[in-house]
Formats: C-alpha cells, sequence, structure tokens
C-alpha cells in the first residue's frame, strides 16, 4: 500500500490522514472535504451507504464521518455494517446529523459510533473531532485558527 506523506510543522515527513466523508449533501461533502485538506487530511467522498462501503476497502481510512439521514443505507445501518466487518471495525465512525438529540445520539453509540458531530459544524468542531479519534490528530498548522 502507497502511503501519502506531507511535512509536518518541523519540517519531518508524516503519514497523512486519510478521511471518509459519507453524506448525500454535496454541500456537507465540500465543507468537510476543504477544512480536512486544509488540515492536511487526505479525503475521499462518498454520497451513501451504498457508495462508501465499495470504497472503504480500497481506501482503508484512519476515520469515517457518516451522515444519519441518507437514502437507500441510512447512517446507522452504514456504521453498524463497517463495525461488523472484521477487516474495518477498529475504524472511528463520528456521526454526522443535524438531530443532535439524546436518542440520536444512543442510537449512534449502539451501532458502534465512536461520537456524534452536530450539523452545522465548524471548521474547529470537525478538526476537533479528528484529533479526538487519531493519535497525533491532524498536522499543527491544520489545527491552528486564525483569529
Amino acid at each position: 500500500m502507497r502511503v501519502t506523506q506531507t511535512e509536518d510543522v518541523s519540517g519531518q515527513a508524516a503519514a497523512r490522514r486519510k478521511v471518509l466523508v459519507i453524506d448525500d449533501s454535496s454541500t456537507i461533502r465540500r465543507t468537510a472535504e476543504i477544512f480536512l485538506s486544509q488540515a492536511g487530511c487526505e479525503v475521499m467522498l462518498a454520497e451513501d451507504g451504498f457508495d462508501a462501503l465499495a470504497k472503504i476497502g480500497d481506501m482503508h481510512p484512519d476515520l469515517i464521518f457518516c451522515d444519519i439521514l441518507m437514502p437507500r443505507l441510512d447512517g446507522y445501518q452504514t456504521c453498524s455494517l463497517i463495525k461488523k466487518s472484521p477487516r474495518f471495525h477498529a475504524i472511528p465512525v463520528i456521526m454526522l446529523s443535524s438531530r443532535d438529540g439524546v436518542f440520536d445520539r444512543s442510537r449512534g453509540r449502539l451501532v458502534g459510533a465512536h461520537d456524534h458531530l452536530a450539523k452545522p459544524f465548524t471548521r474547529e468542531a470537525l478538526l476537533q473531532a479528528v484529533q479526538a479519534c487519531l493519535p497525533g490528530g491532524v498536522p499543527e498548522e491544520g489545527s491552528a485558527v486564525a483569529a
């Protein structure tokens, strides 16, 4: 497998984090792609659960953001299938949703989600979620916020 590398702030090569964003909204996908790419992540996008499951095997992401409300295969079903896979069960999944109630968070945990991020999300919230899930997080310059 080929590992893409970038230079971190100290000038040393660091493996880029691979992140899969699954959402039926092109606006959410594009926003997440911009924020994550600027932070030094390699980003792959999927429109729904079926599209994502087809791409996971090729990409083997370090982290997955998954919308809850999607056509065909919803986020809970998608997360459950990922977590039942012996090959991919260890990949952290963060549920994305405008529904941010206790029930939604609990249902996400039941299917194996690591966390829940409310939409619309900020750049800071998205990058904090990445850092909370992945050892080493994202490069320092990616997590710095301009005042």
